[in-house]
């Protein structure tokens, strides 16, 4: 009975420690989270006329008046 229920536990725990695809899971979220900023960056700068520092300091003035 013993050796039945440890192999039911090996059975069961096996793939939930098997982490081999969480890893490149991970990857793929921070490209797919860098892909979505720089995306959201470029659209940004090709509808403003302004230069780069300004569009940063409107963003960090924003932010400053929300966090108060």
């Amino acid at each position: 009975m013993k050796k039945k229920l440890l192999g039911l536990y090996i059975k069961m725990m096996h793939p939930v420690k098997n982490e081999k695809g969480a890893q490149s899971l991970e990857w793929l979220g921070l490209a797919a989270l860098l892909i979505l900023v720089l995306g959201i960056i470029s659209q940004a700068v090709s509808k403003e006329e302004n230069s780069i520092g300004e569009i940063i300091t409107n963003i960090i003035k924003k932010i400053t008046e929300m966090v108060g």
